[in-house]
C-alpha cells in the first residue's frame, strides 16, 4: 500500500509538472498624463506586485490629455483610462465608456502659484488679474473661475488665459504676462524649489465637494471581462492602503515615475495622499458640483442626469 501511494503521488507531481501554470490576465490601461502623481499608484502596484496577486499584468502608457484618452476608451484601445472628473462630461454626451470609480476627491493636486517676488500676497489681490491655464473650457479654467465666483467677483474677475503646455504657462508667468498660474502641484514645487514660485493657494481648499480624477472603462471591458475589471479596481484600492501605509517605499517608486527627487516626491505624497478615495464610491455632492461646473463651462447647456456616466457595480463589495 505504501509503495502503491508513493506511486500515486510521484504521478500527481509529474502531471502537475506537465500543465502549464496559468498566465496573468492582461489589461491595456492609459494615464491622461505621463508624470502625474495622481495616476501614480497604477505603477506602484505593479512594483508591489498587488496587481499580480489579483492575477493581473498591466500594460501601463499614457496619452496626450482628456479628450485622447476618452477617444482611446470609446474605440477599446485601452481598456482603463486614468482621467479626470470633468471628463464625465464624456458620457453625459452619449459615450459608451463609464466611469466605474472615483479616484480622488478634493483637487489637492491642482495650486495657484505666483512669482516669488510678487505683490500679490492674498486672494483678495487677484482681482482683475491674470491667470494661465492648460486649457479654455477645462478643469484648470473652471478652478479659476470658481475662485473668482467664491470671491463674489463673479465668473470673470480674474481672466484665464489659456495657454496649453505647462513650460507656457510658467514662460509667461516669469515674464509677467500673467499674474500666476494654475498648475499640478509638481510644478508648483518645483518651481518652489527653484525659488520662482511661491504657492499662494491649494484648491483643494476651496472646492471640497468633487470628484477630481475617476477610472474608467471601455465598453468591451465591461461588457466582454468583467471580472477584469473588478479585480483591477481591487487591486487599485489594495494599492492605495499599501502607499499610506508605506510611505518610504513609495517615494523612490514615484521618484522614478515623475522625474523628480525624493525631497520634491516626499512633499507632494504629503500634500495629495488625503485625496485618494479608499472604496471609489461616488458622492452624490461631488457629482453635483461637477455637473454644474459642465454648463458653468459651457459643455453642456444644461445639467446632465449624471447616473447615466457611471456604475459602481464593479467596485469591491459590489453586487453583481
Amino acid at each position: 500500500m505504501k509503495r502503491i501511494a508513493g506511486f500515486i503521488a510521484v504521478a500527481i507531481l509529474c502531471c502537475s509538472a506537465a500543465l502549464p501554470s496559468r498566465a496573468d490576465d492582461k489589461l491595456v490601461v492609459a494615464k491622461a498624463q505621463p508624470q502625474a502623481f495622481s495616476f501614480v499608484p497604477a505603477d506602484v502596484g505593479v512594483a508591489a506586485g498587488i496587481f499580480a496577486s489579483h492575477g493581473l499584468t498591466l500594460d501601463i502608457s499614457a496619452v496626450a490629455g482628456s479628450a485622447k484618452l476618452q477617444q482611446a476608451l470609446i474605440s477599446n484601445s485601452f481598456d482603463i483610462g486614468l482621467g479626470s472628473g470633468p471628463e464625465l462630461a464624456f458620457m453625459a454626451k452619449g459615450s459608451p465608456a463609464r466611469g466605474v470609480a472615483a479616484m480622488a476627491g478634493p483637487p489637492l493636486i491642482l495650486e495657484l502659484v505666483v512669482q516669488k517676488d510678487s505683490k500679490i500676497r492674498r486672494i483678495a489681490d487677484l482681482e482683475g488679474k491674470s491667470l494661465a491655464v492648460s486649457t479654455a473650457g477645462g478643469l484648470t479654467d473652471w478652478l479659476a473661475r470658481e475662485l473668482s465666483r467664491q470671491q463674489g467677483w463673479g465668473p470673470e474677475g480674474i481672466k484665464a488665459v489659456a495657454l496649453g503646455a505647462t513650460m507656457a504657462m510658467v514662460a509667461a508667468m516669469k515674464t509677467g504676462q500673467t499674474d500666476g498660474i494654475v498648475t499640478d502641484i509638481g510644478t508648483a514645487v518645483n518651481l518652489e524649489a527653484q525659488g520662482v514660485g511661491r504657492t499662494l493657494l491649494n484648491f483643494g481648499d476651496i472646492v471640497r465637494d468633487f470628484h477630481v480624477h475617476v477610472i474608467f472603462a471601455s465598453p468591451d471591458a465591461m461588457a466582454k471581462r468583467p471580472d477584469q475589471v473588478r479585480r483591477f479596481l481591487a487591486g487599485w484600492f489594495e494599492t492605495i492602503a499599501y502607499m499610506r501605509a508605506n510611505r518610504a517605499k513609495v517615494i523612490p517608486i514615484a521618484s522614478k515615475i515623475m522625474n523628480t527627487p525624493d525631497s520634491e516626491t516626499g512633499k507632494i505624497y504629503d500634500k495629495v495622499m488625503p485625496m485618494f478615495s479608499s472604496d471609489g464610491r461616488f458622492e452624490q455632492k461631488a457629482l453635483a458640483t461637477l455637473a454644474k461646473s459642465f454648463v458653468e463651462l459651457g459643455t453642456l447647456s444644461s445639467p446632465p442626469d449624471m447616473s447615466k456616466t457611471y456604475t459602481e457595480r464593479f467596485l469591491p463589495g459590489a453586487t453583481h
